[in-house]
């Protein structure tokens, strides 16, 4: 497992650099990270899933934990086909979804093995036990 951390609030974006948010699915981005990911990364109103602008839309408010790991699957399946990209998780879930670092973490336990996705210091932690 790589080193690298997501930085805790980022602001800027490299060339190559996607921002990776928790949204709902109607992708009104109106808080959180997704308020962030619309008004300086281009993420469009409407989007919830997938890419949209420099950007990557999972949906974390339509359940429980349970009801994410679909659209996390979906998300590695997309960065192993773009290794040209780098992917910026955010601590997605555990602001206004309401879910705690323990409960997401798993769901990217498939990141572990991908070098071209970075993830906050606080799943790394949890992962790494």
């Amino acid at each position: 497992m790589t080193n690298r951390f997501t930085p805790e609030f980022i602001t800027e974006l490299q060339p190559g650099e996607i921002f990776v948010f928790g949204s709902n699915l109607r992708g009104m981005h109106a808080g959180g990270a997704a308020r962030v990911a619309h008004a300086k990364f281009g993420a469009e109103w409407g989007v919830g899933v997938g890419l949209t602008g420099q950007c990557y839309a999972i949906p974390t408010m339509q359940g429980g934990v349970e009801t994410i790991k679909p659209y996390t699957d979906q998300f590695f399946t997309f960065a192993a086909e773009h290794p040209e990209l780098t992917f910026l998780v955010t601590r997605i879930g555990c602001g206004i979804a309401g879910f705690t670092d323990a409960q997401i973490a798993p769901l990217f336990a498939e990141a572990v093995d991908a070098l071209n996705v970075v993830l906050p210091q606080s799943f790394f932690e949890i992962l790494r036990k």
